[in-house]
């Protein structure tokens, strides 16, 4: 489980191709070397495990599945990731509940300047639009956002100074894709209204 607070930018330093799947090496100057193998890490909000670390650099493996539901068959080498350690139990709770499990890629429709911040736009496939909600929480490559405006299955966010510099943002350009994770909250509430309507 993890918050949603972005810990360290990484850089893709290779991704090689292996047997439908894609095994990627990461160099992360800050948590580099505080992980372990089989610790578990989010890259741009897709849970993934470490299956080698040396040094400052380590090694995770995105399967067939992975690769379909999200955008990390897109990484190149030079790449830059946002990365996050699951949430410890003693640590303060920010953020909001991401689970590194991304329900689907969306698209950045358009980045506005404004006086303080910048204002992104994304658009999400319709049948997901209900999962949107005014002022709800979402993550987009793993970063804890809130949704600040919201027209059918296209919202809005609003990203201060501080995110743009901590995270990837600031390389995000009008049709790039992303990773989006819906707040689990509104997927249980479906889930169990879905069971008891039959």
């Amino acid at each position: 489980m993890f918050t949603g607070l972005i810990e360290d930018i990484g850089t893709i330093s290779k991704a090689v191709r292996k047997r439908g799947s894609v095994v990627f090496s990461v160099s992360a100057s800050k948590i580099g070397k505080s992980l372990h193998i089989n610790d578990s890490i989010a890259v741009d909000g897709t849970c993934l495990t470490v299956i080698r670390r040396r040094g400052l650099q380590f090694e995770t493996q995105a399967v067939e599945e992975t690769l379909r539901k999200t955008t990390l068959g897109k990484l190149r080498t030079g790449d830059r990731v946002n990365l996050e350690r699951p949430l410890l139990s003693t640590d303060r709770m920010g953020g909001h509940f991401v689970l590194g499990h991304v329900d689907c890629v969306g698209t950045v429709t358009g980045i506005k300047r404004r006086k303080s911040s910048w204002m992104f736009r994304f658009i999400v496939p319709k049948k997901f639009a209900h999962y949107l909600i005014p002022v709800g929480s979402i993550a987009v490559n793993g970063v804890s956002l809130t949704v600040a405006e919201l027209e059918g299955s296209s919202f809005g966010i609003s990203i201060i100074p501080h995110t743009m510099k901590k995270t990837t943002f600031k390389n995000l350009r009008a049709g790039d894709t992303v990773n989006i994770e819906f707040d689990v909250l509104g997927k249980y509430i479906e889930r169990i209204m879905a069971v008891k309507r039959k």
